[in-house]
């Protein structure tokens, strides 16, 4: 279980946006999973099982904060995995021109600012879809939705990130 260590910890920092509040999630996901772990049925997905604990542990937290006045925070950290997920899709930090670095970075930003900005439901099903390459089956079981319910969210998700990046590139959609 301890291999899938740092996707927790990055996909519950995307989650929480707060490193301290990451650090207790993936703590107390791992927690659980030892407290339930005659429960874990073997030859099953060790990942999604964690990954499902994880959601459900952040679902509830995050149910009992609407309840509460909110919070705000002063140690937001920068989303280092959308950056290296970003850079080794496009094969970049080796060799480019410092300019064409600091327009991907910019860019990158941007990303990462659009998919925080998304309402809950759909950031949490791009997150695991775009950023953890879950299947629609893992994450229709991980947040206990059907798949029509995940393939929806996605699609409306990622059209609202696209709607946000042409915004902040100043070009209309054709």
């Amino acid at each position: 279980m301890l291999p899938h260590l740092d996707a927790l910890h990055r996909t519950a920092y995307s989650m929480t946006k707060n490193a301290g509040d990451a650090d207790d999630l993936v703590q107390d996901t791992y927690l659980r999973a030892f407290q339930f772990f005659d429960q874990f049925q073997g030859g099953t997905n060790a990942r999604a099982w964690l990954f499902r604990i994880m959601t459900n542990l952040y679902i509830n937290n995050y149910r009992r904060r609407m309840r509460e006045p909110e919070r705000v925070s002063y140690d937001e950290m920068e989303d280092f995995f959308l950056y290296n997920r970003l850079s080794d899709a496009q094969g970049s930090g080796s060799g480019g021109s410092p300019e064409a670095e600091v327009v991907q970075r910019v860019q990158i930003d941007a990303i990462r600012e659009a998919v925080n900005r998304l309402p809950e439901e759909y950031r949490a099903t791009v997150i695991l879809a775009d950023l953890n390459e879950f299947s629609y089956q893992e994450i229709s079981d991980m947040l206990e939705i059907p798949i029509g319910t995940v393939r929806s969210r996605l699609s409306r998700g990622r059209r609202l990130v696209q709607k946000a990046l042409w915004a902040y590139s100043g070009e209309n959609p054709r």
